[in-house]
């Protein structure tokens, strides 16, 4: 540990002195900028899609027809139990095995050749499974009270999953999606095992053409971590916005 510690300080001794580390960040930092824009674009639009896909995938865990629960469960069963990175490669390594996807047009020329759309649909996806299980478990902790005034008031079933249901279960889980939220922002990292210039893309990029690895890596990790905080402090405001609303509904 004392080693690590001295090797760090002398690093960071060097890098004080030395002008070219600093030169190379003011060269190279457009090229690792460009790669965040492109970290928030993955993660942004696969969360939009992962709702989306969740609602429908959360209903049908909830139902109790097997021929509706049983694919559901197949569905998150499998993209949990799976690491991200053998899904992103069966996106787009493995779907260009089968020749009709090969010969499906504009689908394959447009969509599943290019490595940012699998990356897209294999975040998608696997975020899909984990918001539905967590939509899952918010819809039966609603009060049994208030799905029962709803009934009471002669609302049919979709309305009160429209109305009641859905609305405060997305409101049980939001700090737990902020938490998958993050989690997906760290994943996005695997991108660029497909060729995107993401954030980590743009980083082993740079790192390539300058050997400079800990200073690029150091500056990619803060930059995570400033996206992170972001997000955190919106998942806060949002909290804080429901909470207010919700107490002058009460008032």
């Amino acid at each position: 540990m004392s080693e690590l510690v001295l090797t760090l300080s002398q690093w960071l001794e060097a890098l004080a002195g030395d002008a070219e580390p600093w030169a190379s960040y003011a060269r190279y930092l457009p090229r690792i900028l460009d790669g965040v824009w492109l970290t928030l674009e993955l993660v942004v639009l696969s969360g939009l899609v992962g709702i989306l896909l969740a609602v429908p995938l959360a209903l049908m865990r909830v139902a109790r027809n097997p021929l509706l629960w049983m694919p559901a469960y197949g569905y998150i069963f499998f993209f949990r139990g799976t690491p991200l990175l053998v899904q992103i490669f069966l996106v787009y390594y493995g779907l260009s095995q089968f020749d009709a996807v090969r010969d499906s047009g504009w689908l394959w020329d447009r969509v599943l050749s290019k490595p940012y759309w699998c990356a897209i649909i294999a975040f998608s996806l696997n975020t899909a499974a984990y918001t539905a299980e967590l939509l899952r478990g918010a819809m039966k902790a609603v009060p049994r009270g208030e799905v029962e005034a709803a009934q009471a008031l002669g609302l049919t079933r979709v309305a009160q999953y429209r109305d009641i249901i859905l609305p405060r279960a997305f409101r049980i889980i939001l700090p737990a999606y902020g938490n998958e939220v993050i989690l997906m922002l760290k994943g996005s990292a695997l991108a660029s095992t497909i060729t995107l210039l993401d954030l980590m893309g743009a980083t082993r990029n740079v790192i390539a053409r300058t050997y400079m690895s800990m200073e690029f890596f150091i500056l990619a990790g803060v930059l995570y971590l400033l996206i992170a905080a972001a997000f955190i402090g919106l998942f806060r405001l949002a909290e804080h916005w429901l909470n207010a609303h919700r107490r002058t509904a009460s008032k």
